[in-house]
């Protein structure tokens, strides 16, 4: 007995009666599409992609292939490095790139409420019109927001707000068998029971599929600067960085580059960078609502630096 089901054409059948028949393809080109992200791992095409637009879609897809021993792999953007949007026991890609509305920006209570196919670039554009940040900035900008929650991307602004998980006040997400479950909400404080979207956020695709997300949202700082700094080894720029954070400045990125990843971004940019001979570099973010609050961090981010 094989392991899994196959999708034979009475199961794509049944698929284009819960998506509609465009949205069901085991076209070459799409079937190759959906067999890779960014990884460097070898392609994985899926047996068909289907294209779900709304939980209850997702939700039958998914009873369907627990049913069937079908294997499903969640999909969002595919702009991850690690492999996990690859269909690996080939079935169904889940594409969930329908389903990407903005579905609310709550000012009252700082709160968004989105789809999972939504682009991370969009939500920050959509947030910052209003003065509002969501920090979370894994720095591939047209990756997906169920994608973000699924791996619990961090990204340059973790130093000071930390990663996905500590702005996910709400999940709704559909079980293997079907089932659709909804965890949490536009609340900040729940002390009671077990705390489940910690379970769901960073499983990757292996617990649930995400189709709606209430994410916590902070005000927008006014004035931000960059500063990028050489160092004379890795040593240095370490006790650098703990130097920093002794003297309370908590900036809003703070990421370490070899000389060789310095060299690397002026290729890929095809300019040079302000230096580029030392052998480790910090790339230091401040920010605050007021210039003198930014220019009395850089002053003192400065002085550790030149210590």
């Amino acid at each position: 007995m094989d392991e899994y089901g196959r999708v034979t054409p009475e199961i794509r059948r049944r698929l284009e009666e819960i998506v509609g028949a465009e949205y069901v393809s085991d076209a070459d080109e799409d079937l190759e599409k959906h067999g890779v992200d960014e990884s460097l791992e070898p392609p994985h095409p899926p047996e068909v992609v289907v294209r779900p637009a709304s939980t209850e879609e997702v939700s039958a897809v998914m009873r369907l292939a627990y049913e069937e021993r079908i294997p499903v792999t969640p999909q969002g953007s595919r702009t991850g490095l690690s492999g996990g949007a690859h269909p690996v026991h080939g079935g169904i890609a889940l594409s969930l790139e329908r389903m990407n509305r903005i579905l609310e920006i709550d000012e009252e209570n700082l709160m968004a409420v989105v789809e999972p196919g939504v682009l991370i670039m969009d939500l920050h554009e959509e947030t910052e019109k209003r003065g509002l940040l969501y920090p979370p900035d894994p720095g591939q900008e047209s990756g997906s927001l169920g994608g973000n929650i699924s791996t619990n991307a961090g990204g340059v602004r973790g130093m000071k707000y930390g990663v996905t998980r500590d702005f996910v006040q709400g999940l709704e997400a559909v079980l293997p068998n079907g089932e659709v479950i909804r965890l949490g909400g536009k609340l900040v404080k729940n002390s009671t029971g077990y705390e489940l979207i910690d379970l769901i956020i960073g499983s990757e695709g292996t617990l649930a599929v995400v189709t709606q997300a209430t994410l916590r949202l902070v005000p927008k700082p006014r004035h931000t600067a960059l500063l990028f700094v050489p160092f004379e080894s890795t040593r240095d720029a370490a006790r650098a960085v703990s130097e920093i954070v002794r003297r309370k400045v908590v900036p809003f990125a703070l990421e370490y580059m070899p000389r060789h990843a310095v060299l690397t971004a002026e290729r890929y940019l095809g300019r040079s960078l302000p230096d580029h001979d030392h052998p480790a570099y910090l790339l230091i973010g401040v920010e605050g609502d007021s210039e003198e609050e930014v220019e009395g961090a850089m002053e003192t981010v400065g002085e550790v630096c030149m210590e």
